[in-house]
């Protein structure tokens, strides 16, 4: 993979996705996918991966109350143990970006601009990956999404989200 012409994005590598022994979020799929994604980060090297952290955001308002209602365990400050970077990928990023939201394009554009060629690993394939993804080859990004660095919230639910991508063929390209 030539990783000269663009960026690595770590999207949400954190304790609360990575263990379902840790919370009702964790992917049981986190094992399988963490050593890949360190692969994909030592290629691409520190100046050109971003990690990105989800945080809860109850101010965000809207459809966000109820969800949060849902899920009141999330409801902890960003420095929580539970929104850490799992240890595996601490410090494999120069970039690291924090979102309320599932989606992390618009503080990715920050960083990368419109048209730039982006590679996705991370969790969960089927909620911030595909809300990353969509927008991100929307607004001219060009996408690749490593769909062996991706966990989803169960395997069937990764390939339902892999198969949604790829119907955005070409600016959306799922990769090994």
């Amino acid at each position: 993979m030539n990783t000269d012409d663009g960026w690595l994005v770590v999207i949400d590598p954190q304790v609360v996705f990575a263990d379902p022994q840790t919370s009702p979020w964790g992917s049981g799929m986190w094992a399988g996918v963490v050593g890949h994604i360190a692969s994909l980060a030592a290629a691409h090297g520190p100046s050109r991966t971003i990690v990105t952290r989800f945080v809860a955001d109850p101010g965000l308002g809207g459809s966000w109350g109820p969800y949060y209602q849902a899920w009141p365990f999330a409801l902890v400050p960003d420095e929580d143990p539970l929104y850490a970077v799992v240890p595996e990928l601490v410090g494999v990023a120069e970039h690291v970006v924090t979102a309320g939201t599932f989606g992390k394009w618009p503080v990715l554009r920050d960083l990368v601009g419109d048209d730039a060629h982006l590679t996705l690993t991370g969790v969960s394939t089927d909620c911030c990956v595909l809300s990353t993804a969509l927008p991100a080859a929307d607004a001219g990004a060009t996408v690749r999404v490593a769909a062996s660095g991706c966990a989803g919230s169960s395997p069937e639910n990764h390939q339902r989200a892999l198969d949604a991508m790829a119907l955005y063929g070409p600016q959306i390209t799922i990769i090994g």
